[in-house]
C-alpha cells in the first residue's frame, strides 16, 4: 500500500509518542506477545509514556481481571479490557495528571500462528483516548487478519499495525480517513489485512462508520467490509460464521421491487434446499466498489443514499471489491461450511458465462467455475424481459456460446443453476437506471416502482438527487 503523504516509519511513529509529554498510558496485550509496547521500550523514553503494561496469557488469570467471556479473541474481551484498564487508569492519575494529560489505553487480543493455533490468525485492536485533556474519551476498534505463514512474521506486524493504530488517534483523529489509510504504513496488504473499523467517541461525532467501512475497501486494507441494516459494522465472522448464506448483488441505485421480488423468491426456494432446512440463514445484500463507480469516482454522499435506502429493508450490506464471483464464493466459504446461494438476473448470469472476465486465471472459465461451486452453492436466476420481443428470458431458455453450452446444461440439468419461480411478472419492465431517471426529474411515477418504505425515505431525505 502507498504510503500516506506525511507518513514516518514505525520507529519515528514510536519516539515521538514517547517524547509528547502530555500523552500517557496503558498497554494491555493478550497474544502475540507485547509486541506494540516493545516499539515504545526499543526507541527510548517510554518512561514518558507506558503507565503499565500487562499480558494476562492464563486465561484463569484474564478472567480475574477482566471477568469470563466465550471468546477470548473477540470484540467482547477487548471492550471489556479498555474497560478496566482506562478506569484504572483514571482512577490512580487523574488527580495527578488529569489537567495536562490526554490518556490512553491499548489493547489488542489476538490469535496468532503457533503450535497449538495453525487456523486463521487474527485479532481484535482498540485504544480509547482523550483527544485532550480532561475530555471524554474516544474509541477506535479494528479487526486484523494475518497473513504471513510464520508466527515471527505474524507478531512483528502485529507491532507495526499497533503503533499505526495509535500513532492514527493521537495524531490524525481530526482526519479518519488519513487514521485509514496510515493503517498499513510499513506493512502490505499481502501481510495484514483490516476488515472492520469502528470509531466512537466526542473525537469522532461527525464520523458515520459505514463510509469508514467504505473506505477500508477503497484504499485496500481489505477486499470486503459490512454493517447491519441500523449501521452498525460487524466483522464478517460475527454474522457468517457456521451459517447458511443467501446474498444478492446490485447497484441498489435505488432499491426496487424487483431487488425484493428476485430476494424473497430465491429464500423461498433457498430455505427448502435439504441442507438448509432447520439453519440460521444469513441474507446479505451486496455493492462492489464497480457498483459505486460513477463516471470514474465513488460519490460517498451517493454511497450513503445507498445504504440508508438498503436500511430499510432490514438487511445486512457486504461492501466488496470481489468483481468476479468466484471470489465472492472463496470469501463466504472461509467463514462457514454451510450452503450459499446467489440470487441474480438472466444479464449477471451471461456475463458469468464470458470468457473474457477470467483471463487472468491460467485455467480461464473452467478454473472460475470450478472455484465459484466446488463447495455446496447453488445460483438463483430471476428472469428477464427482452426489450425488443417481449419474450422472457430464463435459466432454462438462455442462449451461451456454442462451445460452452454442455457446461451451461451439465450446471443446470444438476441443479447448480436453478430458475426463481412465482416472481411477479408484473415487476419485469421495472429497471432501477429508469427509476433513478424519474426521481431526479421529477416524474413521480418512480414511486410505483419501489416497495414503499423506500419511496418513503427518499422523498423525506430527498435521496438520489429527488425532484418533487
Amino acid at each position: 500500500m502507498t504510503p500516506t503523504s506525511d507518513s514516518i516509519g514505525t520507529h519515528q511513529k514510536a519516539l515521538r509518542i514517547n517524547l509528547d509529554k502530555a500523552v500517557y498510558g496503558t498497554f494491555a496485550e493478550i497474544g502475540a506477545g507485547q509486541e506494540v509496547a516493545r516499539w515504545f521500550f526499543r526507541v527510548g523514553g517510554a518512561s514518558g509514556t507506558i503507565a503499565k503494561t500487562i499480558s494476562a496469557y492464563d486465561m484463569v488469570i484474564s478472567d480475574a481481571i477482566y471477568g469470563r467471556c466465550e471468546r477470548y479473541v473477540g470484540r467482547q474481551r477487548l471492550k471489556t479490557m479498555l474497560d478496566h484498564e482506562y478506569e484504572l487508569l483514571l482512577e490512580r492519575l487523574f488527580d495527578d495528571r488529569g489537567a495536562t494529560t490526554r490518556f490512553f489505553v491499548f489493547a489488542d487480543t489476538v490469535a496468532a500462528k503457533s503450535y497449538a493455533h495453525r487456523e486463521d490468525c487474527h485479532g481484535w485492536m482498540g485504544i480509547r483516548f482523550q483527544a485532550s485533556p480532561g475530555e471524554e474519551p474516544s474509541q477506535i476498534i479494528i479487526h486484523v487478519r494475518m497473513l504471513d505463514s510464520e508466527n515471527l512474521q505474524q507478531q512483528e506486524a502485529l507491532g507495526v499495525m499497533g503503533v499505526n493504530l495509535i500513532y492514527g488517534a493521537l495524531q490524525h483523529h481530526k482526519s479518519p480517513d488519513t487514521l485509514i489509510k496510515s493503517l498499513l504504513d510499513d506493512l502490505t496488504s499481502n501481510r495484514t489485512e483490516v476488515d472492520m473499523i469502528k470509531f466512537s467517541g466526542p473525537a469522532f461525532e461527525s464520523v458515520d462508520n459505514r463510509l469508514s467501512s467504505l473506505h477500508l475497501v477503497q484504499h485496500g486494507l481489505t477486499n470486503a467490509a459490512m454493517f447491519t441494516a441500523n449501521g452498525e459494522v460487524v466483522q464478517a465472522s460475527e454474522v457468517l460464521y457456521k451459517k447458511a448464506i443467501l446474498v444478492e448483488r446490485g447497484s441498489f441505485r435505488p432499491a426496487t421491487k424487483v431487488t425484493l421480488d428476485m430476494l424473497n423468491c430465491a429464500q423461498a426456494q433457498f430455505i427448502q434446499e435439504p441442507s438448509v432446512q432447520g439453519e440460521e440463514v444469513v441474507v446479505l445484500l451486496e455493492m462492489t466498489l464497480k457498483n459505486l463507480i460513477d463516471d470514474g469516482e465513488i460519490d460517498h454522499l451517493d454511497f450513503l443514499d445507498r445504504v440508508d435506502i438498503l436500511g430499510t429493508l432490514g438487511k445486512t450490506v457486504l461492501i466488496s471489491n470481489y468483481g468476479e464471483y468466484h471470489r465472492l464464493a472463496a470469501f463466504l466459504f472461509r467463514h462457514t461450511k454451510k450452503m450459499i446461494g446467489i440470487a441474480m438476473g438472466v444479464p449477471s448470469l451471461r456475463e458469468i458465462f464470458d470468457p473474457k472476465y477470467y483471463s487472468d486465471l491460467e485455467g480461464g472459465i473452467l478454473e472460475s467455475f470450478g472455484r465459484l461451486f466446488k463447495n455446496d452453492l447453488k445460483l438463483y436466476v430471476y428472469p428477464l424481459r427482452d426489450a425488443g420481443t417481449g419474450s422472457i428470458i430464463t435459466a432454462g431458455n438462455l442462449r451461451v456460446a456454442p462451445n460452452l453450452r454442455h457446461l451451461y446444461s451439465y450446471l443446470v440439468e444438476n441443479l447448480f443453476i436453478q430458475n426463481l419461480r412465482d416472481y411477479n411478472p408484473d415487476y419485469l419492465p421495472i429497471f432501477s437506471r429508469e427509476t433513478l431517471s424519474k426521481i431526479k426529474s421529477g416524474d413521480s411515477s418512480w414511486e410505483s416502482t419501489v416497495p414503499p418504505q423506500v419511496a418513503a425515505i427518499i422523498k423525506e431525505r430527498r435521496l438520489l438527487g429527488y425532484q418533487s
